[in-house]
């Protein structure tokens, strides 16, 4: 479900508890809703009947599903109980915007640090080790499930690639011989 993110979908809900995406023209879940709000789909829903926007009521909701669903919990009790005490509080007001101010903060150190990250590996002698053991790796689940590691063919021909390419031949004739060795020891 790929949504345009220049323009805001409408879903509407019904009475029966139904999500009906107005772009699409589809009912959709709950779940569709978590995965557009991954994807930066602007959304807002409404309600079928009244035309009123329950948006911020459906987010909760998938929040306390996602809270619930058994995994791990984002949202520690300890926040939760002083989220609850700041109802009613002179400050109610302002920690909406405190809120939304630090998640953005958050998400921006977040992306800086990936980019930092990215930019080290290129410099950093340990990164060429770690692209070997994931080929290693890939070569290896390769050799024990077949297709399971898709292939991008090259566009511009690297002898490194090749190197590495001979490589990974022959660590997967080494995994099928220690395969068959395996299969030898089963019987």
């Amino acid at each position: 479900m790929s949504e345009a993110s220049g323009e805001t979908v409408i879903i509407k809900k019904y009475a029966n508890r139904r999500l009906y995406n107005t772009k699409s023209s589809s009912y959709i879940t709950l779940d569709h809703l978590a995965k557009m709000t991954r994807e930066g789909v602007d959304f807002k829903v409404l309600d079928a009947k009244t035309g009123a926007d329950i948006t911020h009521s459906i987010l909760t909701q998938i929040i306390m599903d996602e809270e619930s669903a058994g995994g791990e919990q984002m949202l520690p009790v300890n926040f939760l109980r002083q989220l609850i005490g700041m109802y009613g509080n002179s400050m109610q007001g302002l920690v909406p915007h405190y809120l939304e101010a630090s998640m953005e903060n958050f998400r921006s150190n977040q992306a800086k640090l990936r980019e930092a990250f990215e930019a080290s590996l290129g410099a950093n002698p340990l990164a060429k080790l770690a692209q070997q053991n994931l080929a290693m790796f890939k070569a290896a689940a390769s050799a024990f499930v077949p297709g399971l590691v898709e292939e991008k063919p090259d566009t511009k021909p690297d002898p490194a690639a090749s190197d590495q390419s001979d490589e990974i031949a022959t660590l997967r004739a080494q995994m099928a011989e220690m395969q068959k060795q395996l299969d030898k020891l089963g019987k």
